[in-house]
């Protein structure tokens, strides 16, 4: 029988409300199948909808299973987040200085920062640049793009795969007009999941860097308003001194991320709000 539990949606990166990007979140998640799960994402609509669940590895304070409206991803960014934030937010005591998510890629940290600010830990990635193999794609890439001009990508896989592209500018990105049947095959030739493009902003401008992260679903064109993921892929190619980003630009979004790098380790931050507080009957 279906019974009501804790549900909660979270506007991610950004400390304005409906200004980031959001995530529903069902609390007490336990009992309920993948089927469902996948069900309830397919209902809600969003991007990503996690699922709370007790952990099974003893260092976890929870673990969380993510979905799309279509698939279930072993890891993902602003789900990270959210989910600890939502958490936080219904009480949750971490058994250590760091909140530790199980997911399908393993453990994954997450520091809570002032202002209210959450970062997690990038997962290891590998890194494939496009390669004598892949050297092909660079038309369809072009092509892709609307003509605005690029240089070669890499392929960054956490468990989410991202063909990042680095563009001359801020303003390269934002003009980017995706042409959606390159975009569909270039994404089916590369095996990758989305398209991250970034450009550098001038200095004194609203962030270090702009970035746009592009997908085919279903043979249409979607924009995600501002992708964890695809910032942390992004990071381990600009690895160095910190940096910020704004994202969603094109949307009417304002997506902010802070990129830290610590120990060898990249961090990828950003404010969280709840802005629905409930229940949902599942």
């Amino acid at each position: 029988m279906p019974q009501p539990r804790p549900f909660k949606q979270v506007d991610v990166f950004s400390s304005v409300p409906f200004m980031g990007n959001p995530l529903a979140v069902v609390l007490a998640a336990d009992g309920l199948d993948g089927t469902q799960m996948q069900a309830i994402a397919r209902w809600t609509g969003l991007s990503e909808t996690t699922f709370v669940l007790a952990p099974r590895d003893p260092a976890a304070d929870y673990r969380v299973r993510i979905f799309s409206p279509e698939t279930e991803f072993p890891f993902a960014g602003h789900p990270t987040l959210g989910t600890a934030h939502a958490l936080l937010d219904a009480g949750l005591r971490p058994k250590g200085a760091r909140i530790v998510q199980e997911c399908g890629v393993g453990l994954v940290p997450i520091e809570r920062q002032a202002g209210g600010v959450l970062a997690f830990q990038v997962p290891p990635c590998s890194i494939r640049t496009l390669d004598p193999d892949l050297l092909p794609l660079l038309p369809l890439l072009q092509t892709a793009l609307g003509g605005v001009p690029a240089a070669a990508g890499s392929i960054v896989d956490m468990g989410i795969r991202w063909l990042c592209v680095p563009l001359a500018s801020a303003a390269a990105c934002l003009a980017v007009h995706a042409d959606i049947a390159a975009l569909t095959a270039l994404l089916a030739a590369a095996r990758a999941d989305g398209l991250a493009l970034y450009g550098p902003h001038e200095a004194g401008g609203p962030a270090d860097y702009e970035v746009r992260a592009l997908l085919s679903e279903h043979g249409a064109l979607v924009e995600d308003p501002v992708t964890g993921s695809a910032n942390a892929c992004i990071a381990q190619l600009l690895a160095g001194a910190d940096y910020t980003v704004r994202q969603g630009t094109c949307l009417q979004r304002d997506g902010r991320v802070a990129v830290h790098f610590r120990d060898g380790h990249a961090w990828i931050g950003g404010a969280c709000l709840t802005v629905i507080n409930g229940s949902i009957l599942a």
